[in-house]
């Protein structure tokens, strides 16, 4: 008995708090909110909105060809895992003058998921860069009107992120050509946004 007990000190204990600390500091409360109330979608495009919407939002610019690498990361790595969950959607700024590209690429999207929460809305060059400066980040648009960076905003608007992220502090936004940043950190904080949505509703149906 005793030396089951040294086993368990010795060997178990470490491992469950390996694996308490490791899961990180942000699933254990809310997503922070770093921005409230960027501009609306729907003056651009009636048809598609933030509100109420837990969006993934991006900014593909001009050059789509060149991005389709960072399209098929988020589709593997984020929008297939979640893209069933009620009122979670995709959306992607793109200057107009580039439907055919981005129908191609749409077309060669349909091929690995679902689409239908694929959103791709077009817009002015003055459109774009007024919705990218009122995410207010420390990031910036190429010469394209485009990022490799998209951000998590949730139902009210609001970019949510970390503040305390151990490589860059606050971390605004997450880099679609890194699988590891997409792996590691940011389908992490898809499932905190949409845990909290979950449980605000269940308290809701239970207050009734």
């Amino acid at each position: 008995m005793k030396k089951t007990f040294v086993l368990v000190v010795l060997f178990v204990l470490p491992i469950v708090a390996y694996l308490f600390f490791a899961s990180g500091v942000n699933n254990f409360g809310r997503l922070p909110v770093l921005t409230k109330g960027i501009h609306a979608i729907s003056v651009i495009d009636e048809n598609v909105s933030l509100q109420n919407k837990i969006s993934v939002l991006g900014f593909l610019g001009s050059d789509v060809e060149n991005k389709k690498g960072n399209a098929f990361n988020l589709n593997q790595k984020i929008y297939k895992r979640f893209y069933e969950f009620k009122d979670f959607q995709f959306v992607m700024l793109v200057p107009k003058g580039n439907e055919a590209q981005v129908a191609e690429l749409e077309r060669e999207l349909a091929n690995l998921a679902d689409t239908s929460k694929w959103k791709f809305v077009f817009a002015e060059e003055g459109q774009i860069r007024s919705l990218f400066a009122s995410l207010k980040t420390d990031l910036s648009l190429d010469e394209n009107l485009g990022s490799p960076y998209v951000f998590i905003i949730d139902k009210d608007k609001n970019l949510r992120g970390r503040n305390d992220d151990e490589e860059v502090g606050t971390k605004y936004g997450f880099n679609s050509v890194s699988v590891a940043d997409l792996n590691n950190k940011m389908e992490d904080d898809v499932k905190i946004i949409l845990a909290e949505y979950r449980l605000a509703l269940k308290k809701n149906n239970a207050d009734r």
